[in-house]
């Protein structure tokens, strides 16, 4: 997944050399994930599940960015990633949609 604008500087200046650990460890394959333990879908080609094409990235167990330890990170196919992220990324959906909803309510005409 794409380093977001916002979250660019929480992340360290050798975050390339990381990823290129983590993806010498995985030898270019998916880890695998709690959800799919097996996978080892192979960056660039089809997944032998979901048939798209796999793209790897490298995800954080803790969702902390700052933590780059290796044993806090793992290589994910796009289905292992968002399967694995879907309650951070629901739990970080509702507090931007709470922080819109309060930003609003401060404009409105009482």
């Amino acid at each position: 997944m794409p380093i977001r604008p916002e979250n660019r500087a929480r992340y360290p200046k050798h975050w390339r050399e990381i990823v290129a650990q983590v993806r010498e460890r995985s030898g270019d394959r998916c880890e695998g994930s709690p959800a799919f333990p097996e996978c080892r879908a192979p960056n660039g080609e089809p997944h032998p599940e979901t048939g798209s094409r796999v793209v790897l990235t490298t995800g954080h167990l803790d969702h902390v960015p700052e933590n780059c330890d290796l044993s806090n990170l793992r290589h994910w196919c796009q289905r292992c990633h968002l399967v694995y992220d879907a309650e951070h990324h629901a739990q970080t959906a509702y507090a931007t949609r709470k922080a819109a909803a309060n930003t609003r309510d401060m404009f409105d005409p009482c």
